[in-house]
Protein backbone atom coordinates (compact mmCIF):
# COMPACT_ATOMS: atom_id res chain seq x y z
CA UNK A 1 0.00 0.00 0.00
CA UNK A 2 1.06 3.30 -0.76
CA UNK A 3 1.82 5.85 1.73
CA UNK A 4 -1.28 8.05 0.33
CA UNK A 5 -3.50 5.27 0.21
CA UNK A 6 -2.77 4.16 3.79
CA UNK A 7 -3.49 8.00 4.76
CA UNK A 8 -6.70 8.03 2.75
CA UNK A 9 -7.79 4.88 4.20
CA UNK A 10 -7.35 6.19 7.88
CA UNK A 11 -8.73 9.37 7.10
CA UNK A 12 -12.77 7.29 7.25
CA UNK A 13 -13.16 7.75 10.66
CA UNK A 14 -17.34 7.51 11.77
CA UNK A 15 -18.85 10.30 13.33
CA UNK A 16 -15.44 12.58 12.23
CA UNK A 17 -16.16 13.20 8.92
CA UNK A 18 -13.54 13.45 5.94
CA UNK A 19 -14.38 16.63 3.88
CA UNK A 20 -13.17 15.58 0.75
CA UNK A 21 -14.12 18.15 -2.70
CA UNK A 22 -14.15 17.39 -5.70
CA UNK A 23 -11.79 19.51 -8.50
CA UNK A 24 -12.09 19.38 -12.01
CA UNK A 25 -8.56 20.28 -12.79
CA UNK A 26 -4.95 20.71 -11.62
CA UNK A 27 -5.77 24.38 -10.56
CA UNK A 28 -8.88 23.80 -8.48
CA UNK A 29 -7.08 20.57 -6.73
CA UNK A 30 -4.26 22.88 -5.96
CA UNK A 31 -6.43 25.78 -4.80
CA UNK A 32 -8.32 22.92 -2.45
CA UNK A 33 -5.23 21.40 -1.39
CA UNK A 34 -3.68 24.64 -0.17
CA UNK A 35 -6.87 25.35 1.81
CA UNK A 36 -6.55 22.60 4.14
CA UNK A 37 -8.49 19.87 2.62
CA UNK A 38 -6.89 16.29 3.19
CA UNK A 39 -8.02 14.65 0.88
CA UNK A 40 -9.76 15.19 -2.82
CA UNK A 41 -11.63 13.10 -5.66
CA UNK A 42 -12.25 13.70 -9.14
CA UNK A 43 -15.85 14.38 -10.82
CA UNK A 44 -16.99 12.55 -13.67
CA UNK A 45 -19.65 15.49 -14.32
CA UNK A 46 -17.20 18.58 -13.37
CA UNK A 47 -14.38 16.64 -15.84
CA UNK A 48 -16.71 16.09 -18.35
CA UNK A 49 -18.29 19.71 -18.14
CA UNK A 50 -14.68 20.97 -19.10
CA UNK A 51 -14.55 18.61 -22.05
CA UNK A 52 -17.73 20.45 -23.03
CA UNK A 53 -19.35 17.19 -22.34
CA UNK A 54 -21.90 15.95 -20.13
CA UNK A 55 -21.85 13.14 -17.60
CA UNK A 56 -20.96 9.86 -19.11
CA UNK A 57 -19.18 10.82 -21.81
CA UNK A 58 -15.68 10.84 -21.25
CA UNK A 59 -14.12 7.07 -21.87
CA UNK A 60 -11.72 4.82 -19.44
CA UNK A 61 -8.16 6.80 -20.98
CA UNK A 62 -9.29 10.14 -20.99
CA UNK A 63 -10.89 9.79 -17.10
CA UNK A 64 -7.41 8.23 -16.18
CA UNK A 65 -5.57 10.68 -17.69
CA UNK A 66 -7.63 13.09 -15.81
CA UNK A 67 -6.97 11.86 -12.54
CA UNK A 68 -3.45 11.35 -13.11
CA UNK A 69 -3.45 15.35 -13.31
CA UNK A 70 -4.74 15.85 -10.31
CA UNK A 71 -3.11 13.04 -8.27
CA UNK A 72 0.65 14.93 -10.04
CA UNK A 73 -0.88 18.51 -9.27
CA UNK A 74 -1.25 17.86 -5.24
CA UNK A 75 0.82 16.49 -2.29
CA UNK A 76 -2.77 14.94 -0.94
CA UNK A 77 -4.17 11.52 -1.18
CA UNK A 78 -6.96 11.72 -4.61
CA UNK A 79 -9.65 9.39 -5.07
CA UNK A 80 -11.55 8.83 -8.52
CA UNK A 81 -14.85 8.74 -9.84
CA UNK A 82 -14.60 5.74 -12.08
CA UNK A 83 -18.68 5.99 -13.33
CA UNK A 84 -19.62 2.05 -13.28
CA UNK A 85 -16.03 1.12 -14.05
CA UNK A 86 -16.10 1.80 -17.76
CA UNK A 87 -16.91 -2.07 -18.05
CA UNK A 88 -20.01 -4.19 -17.73
CA UNK A 89 -18.37 -7.50 -17.07
CA UNK A 90 -16.22 -7.62 -13.41
CA UNK A 91 -13.18 -8.71 -15.36
CA UNK A 92 -13.27 -5.25 -17.09
CA UNK A 93 -14.21 -3.50 -13.70
CA UNK A 94 -10.59 -4.99 -12.28
CA UNK A 95 -8.63 -4.04 -14.46
CA UNK A 96 -10.08 -0.54 -14.60
CA UNK A 97 -9.08 -0.29 -10.71
CA UNK A 98 -6.00 -1.84 -11.45
CA UNK A 99 -4.99 0.70 -14.17
CA UNK A 100 -6.71 3.41 -11.49
CA UNK A 101 -3.99 2.07 -9.01
CA UNK A 102 -0.80 2.07 -11.46
CA UNK A 103 -1.20 6.44 -11.54
CA UNK A 104 -1.13 6.82 -7.97
CA UNK A 105 -4.90 7.19 -6.98
CA UNK A 106 -4.98 6.39 -3.18
CA UNK A 107 -8.93 5.22 -3.85
CA UNK A 108 -11.65 5.00 -6.39
CA UNK A 109 -15.17 4.18 -6.42
CA UNK A 110 -17.47 2.08 -8.97
CA UNK A 111 -21.20 2.40 -9.09
CA UNK A 112 -23.92 0.18 -9.92
CA UNK A 113 -26.06 1.88 -12.88
CA UNK A 114 -25.99 0.86 -16.09
CA UNK A 115 -25.37 3.91 -18.58
CA UNK A 116 -25.94 1.99 -21.79
CA UNK A 117 -29.59 0.83 -20.62
CA UNK A 118 -30.25 3.32 -18.14
CA UNK A 119 -30.60 1.45 -15.37
CA UNK A 120 -29.48 -0.12 -11.94
CA UNK A 121 -27.29 -3.40 -12.45
CA UNK A 122 -29.49 -6.23 -10.65
CA UNK A 123 -27.96 -6.65 -7.44
CA UNK A 124 -26.19 -9.70 -7.70
CA UNK A 125 -24.17 -8.84 -11.29
CA UNK A 126 -23.88 -5.59 -9.58
CA UNK A 127 -21.83 -7.54 -5.97
CA UNK A 128 -20.05 -9.62 -8.79
CA UNK A 129 -18.27 -6.77 -10.20
CA UNK A 130 -17.84 -5.11 -6.50
CA UNK A 131 -16.37 -8.40 -5.63
CA UNK A 132 -13.79 -8.32 -8.84
CA UNK A 133 -13.46 -4.42 -8.02
CA UNK A 134 -12.38 -5.33 -4.50
CA UNK A 135 -9.94 -7.77 -5.11
CA UNK A 136 -8.24 -5.82 -7.99
CA UNK A 137 -7.96 -2.60 -4.99
CA UNK A 138 -7.16 -4.82 -2.39
CA UNK A 139 -3.87 -6.35 -4.26
CA UNK A 140 -3.10 -2.76 -5.05
CA UNK A 141 -3.23 -1.47 -1.81
CA UNK A 142 -5.97 1.50 -2.71
CA UNK A 143 -9.22 2.20 -1.30
CA UNK A 144 -12.81 1.21 -2.65
CA UNK A 145 -15.95 3.10 -2.80
CA UNK A 146 -19.03 0.88 -3.79
CA UNK A 147 -22.02 2.89 -4.87
CA UNK A 148 -25.61 2.55 -4.55
CA UNK A 149 -27.08 5.31 -7.61
CA UNK A 150 -30.80 4.63 -6.85
CA UNK A 151 -31.25 8.14 -5.10
CA UNK A 152 -29.03 9.78 -7.87
CA UNK A 153 -30.91 8.66 -10.47
CA UNK A 154 -34.83 9.65 -9.20
CA UNK A 155 -35.74 6.45 -7.53
CA UNK A 156 -36.54 8.39 -3.82
CA UNK A 157 -39.29 6.09 -2.83
CA UNK A 158 -39.30 4.45 0.37
CA UNK A 159 -38.49 0.75 -1.13
CA UNK A 160 -35.76 2.50 -2.86
CA UNK A 161 -34.23 3.01 0.58
CA UNK A 162 -34.80 -0.21 1.69
CA UNK A 163 -33.05 -1.25 -1.76
CA UNK A 164 -30.11 0.93 -1.35
CA UNK A 165 -29.59 -0.34 2.13
CA UNK A 166 -29.70 -3.75 0.59
CA UNK A 167 -27.47 -3.18 -2.05
CA UNK A 168 -24.60 -1.48 0.22
CA UNK A 169 -25.24 -4.15 2.37
CA UNK A 170 -24.15 -6.63 -0.86
CA UNK A 171 -21.16 -4.48 -1.57
CA UNK A 172 -19.82 -4.50 2.12
CA UNK A 173 -19.73 -8.25 1.80
CA UNK A 174 -18.52 -8.49 -1.58
CA UNK A 175 -15.61 -6.25 -0.11
CA UNK A 176 -16.21 -2.71 -0.79
CA UNK A 177 -13.63 -0.65 1.66
CA UNK A 178 -16.39 2.52 2.10
CA UNK A 179 -20.35 2.78 0.98
CA UNK A 180 -22.10 5.32 -0.83
CA UNK A 181 -26.16 6.01 -1.78
CA UNK A 182 -25.63 9.58 -3.40
CA UNK A 183 -28.92 11.09 -3.47
CA UNK A 184 -29.79 9.71 0.52
CA UNK A 185 -29.99 13.40 1.94
CA UNK A 186 -33.00 12.85 4.51
CA UNK A 187 -31.22 12.59 8.05
CA UNK A 188 -33.13 9.57 8.82
CA UNK A 189 -32.17 7.72 5.45
CA UNK A 190 -28.61 8.76 6.28
CA UNK A 191 -29.10 7.54 9.72
CA UNK A 192 -30.82 4.27 8.31
CA UNK A 193 -27.60 3.26 5.99
CA UNK A 194 -25.06 4.29 8.65
CA UNK A 195 -26.36 2.11 11.19
CA UNK A 196 -27.52 -1.06 8.69
CA UNK A 197 -24.01 -0.86 7.72
CA UNK A 198 -20.14 -2.26 9.16
CA UNK A 199 -18.31 0.15 6.78
CA UNK A 200 -17.37 3.58 6.81
CA UNK A 201 -20.32 5.52 4.77
CA UNK A 202 -19.72 8.34 2.87
CA UNK A 203 -22.60 11.60 2.30
CA UNK A 204 -23.36 13.52 -1.18
CA UNK A 205 -23.31 17.35 -0.31
CA UNK A 206 -26.81 17.88 -1.47
CA UNK A 207 -29.44 21.28 -0.73
CA UNK A 208 -30.94 19.28 1.32
CA UNK A 209 -28.11 17.08 3.08
CA UNK A 210 -28.03 18.29 6.76
CA UNK A 211 -24.80 20.10 7.95
CA UNK A 212 -21.50 18.73 8.42
CA UNK A 213 -21.96 18.78 12.52
CA UNK A 214 -25.03 17.04 12.26
CA UNK A 215 -23.74 14.16 9.81
CA UNK A 216 -20.63 13.47 12.35
CA UNK A 217 -23.80 12.91 15.06
CA UNK A 218 -24.92 10.64 12.67
CA UNK A 219 -21.71 8.56 12.11
CA UNK A 220 -21.22 9.78 8.36
CA UNK A 221 -17.10 9.22 7.72
CA UNK A 222 -16.95 11.34 4.84
CA UNK A 223 -18.53 13.93 2.90
CA UNK A 224 -17.87 14.96 -0.85
CA UNK A 225 -19.48 17.55 -3.42
CA UNK A 226 -19.83 16.07 -6.34
CA UNK A 227 -20.26 17.80 -8.92
CA UNK A 228 -21.57 20.94 -6.85
CA UNK A 229 -18.13 23.14 -7.05
CA UNK A 230 -18.24 22.75 -10.17
CA UNK A 231 -21.69 24.18 -10.94
CA UNK A 232 -20.88 26.66 -8.23
CA UNK A 233 -18.14 27.64 -10.49
CA UNK A 234 -19.75 28.05 -13.52
CA UNK A 235 -22.80 30.14 -12.31
CA UNK A 236 -20.08 32.61 -11.35
CA UNK A 237 -18.93 32.33 -14.40
CA UNK A 238 -22.48 32.46 -16.55
CA UNK A 239 -23.03 35.64 -14.00
CA UNK A 240 -20.10 37.61 -15.14
CA UNK A 241 -20.67 36.90 -18.74
CA UNK A 242 -24.32 38.00 -18.47
CA UNK A 243 -22.98 41.31 -16.60
CA UNK A 244 -20.60 41.74 -19.48
CA UNK A 245 -23.37 40.64 -22.24
CA UNK A 246 -26.11 42.42 -21.19
CA UNK A 247 -25.20 45.31 -19.06
CA UNK A 248 -21.43 46.34 -20.46
CA UNK A 249 -20.30 46.61 -17.05
CA UNK A 250 -17.72 44.72 -14.75
CA UNK A 251 -18.67 44.60 -11.09
CA UNK A 252 -17.96 40.57 -11.52
CA UNK A 253 -14.77 41.86 -10.40
CA UNK A 254 -16.00 42.80 -6.86
CA UNK A 255 -16.62 38.99 -6.64
CA UNK A 256 -13.15 37.44 -7.53
CA UNK A 257 -10.40 38.18 -4.48
CA UNK A 258 -11.77 35.54 -2.63
CA UNK A 259 -10.54 33.09 -5.34
CA UNK A 260 -7.71 34.66 -6.79
CA UNK A 261 -6.16 35.22 -2.70
CA UNK A 262 -6.58 31.26 -2.37
CA UNK A 263 -5.38 30.38 -5.87
CA UNK A 264 -2.38 32.84 -5.72
CA UNK A 265 -1.64 31.11 -2.23
CA UNK A 266 -1.85 27.49 -3.33
CA UNK A 267 -0.17 28.15 -6.78
CA UNK A 268 2.62 30.18 -4.82
CA UNK A 269 2.85 27.76 -1.86
CA UNK A 270 2.65 24.71 -4.42
CA UNK A 271 6.00 26.17 -6.23
CA UNK A 272 7.94 26.65 -3.10
CA UNK A 273 7.28 23.25 -1.76
CA UNK A 274 8.75 21.98 -4.91
CA UNK A 275 11.77 24.02 -4.40
CA UNK A 276 12.27 23.07 -1.56
CA UNK A 277 12.16 19.43 -2.73
CA UNK A 278 14.53 20.07 -5.29
CA UNK A 279 17.33 21.25 -2.96
CA UNK A 280 16.92 17.99 -0.47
Amino acid sequence: MTDRAAEFRALHVPGTPLLMPNPWDAGTARLLAGMGFRALATTSAGFAGTQGRTDGNVTRDEALAHAASIVGAVDVPVSADLENGFADEPAGVAETVRSAASIGLAGCSVEDWDPTHHELYAVEVAAERVAAAAKAAKAEGIVLTARADGHIHGRRDPEDLDETIRRLQAYARAGADVLYGPGVDSVEGIRRIVSSVDRPVNVLALPETPPVARLAELGVARVSTGSGLFWAAMGGLASAATELRDQGTYAFWSRTAPGRSAAVAAFEGRAESRGRRSMT
